[in-house]
This record gives C-alpha cells, sequence and structure tokens, in this order.
C-alpha cells in the first residue's frame, strides 16, 4: 500500500473496502457494480449483504435462493468476519446462468496482513 491511499482522506485508509463485479464467462466481460470503504469486519460484510440483495433482486427466483440463504448463513458470516479480522480477504461468487456476481471486502491500510 502507498502513501497516498494510507492518508486519512483517503476512503483506502478506512480500513475495508468492498466491491460488486459482474463478470460474463461466455465473452470475459467484467462490469464494476460499485464499490464502498469500511471501517470494521461487520460493516463491510453488511455491505456485502446489502449488494447481495441488490444482486438477487435482479435474478429470478431459483437463481436468488442461494443468495437469500448466504446472507442468513450464520456460520458463513462469522467465517467471513474471522478472515476480514485476521486480515485476509472475503470473497463471495452469486452464479446466474450467463453472469457471475463477484461480491469482495479487503483490508487496507493498518489492517491488511503483511507477507512474512
Amino acid at each position: 500500500m502507498d502513501e497516498l491511499h494510507l492518508r486519512q482522506e483517503s476512503p483506502l485508509a478506512a480500513g475495508y473496502w468492498c466491491e460488486v463485479i459482474a463478470y460474463t464467462p461466455h465473452d470475459g466481460r467484467a462490469f464494476w457494480l460499485g464499490s464502498h470503504p469500511a471501517t470494521t469486519p461487520r460493516l463491510a460484510l453488511r455491505w456485502l449483504h446489502e449488494r447481495g440483495y441488490h444482486v438477487a433482486d435482479q435474478l429470478d427466483p431459483h437463481a436468488a435462493l442461494p443468495v437469500h440463504h448466504w446472507v442468513t448463513d450464520q456460520r458463513e458470516h462469522e467465517r467471513a468476519l474471522s478472515h476480514l479480522a485476521q486480515g485476509a480477504m472475503y470473497a463471495h461468487t452469486i452464479f446466474d446462468d450467463t453472469t457471475r456476481y463477484v461480491l469482495t471486502a479487503r483490508p487496507t491500510g493498518t489492517t491488511l496482513r503483511q507477507a512474512p
């Protein structure tokens, strides 16, 4: 992480950076759907869940079921919080017939795990 991104005014200094990207495997295109800085792992995961609901609203009901399960899965929630708190990235992929939606949260700034 360079000095510019560690500055207090940078959203990357917030602690966690969250993103949602849609990917179409048949043609290799990617579409940025949004990003958000978060100060804690819990807030990062909350944003991912909200965005997951937004994606699910666009899917047919059958494809949306796994998203609703993911958002309410307490074991997965705790695993995600643990990964983020330990300085690791967390990612979840939502599958549709033609599109993959990748929701990620990663530590930035002082929360970033340094390589040994």
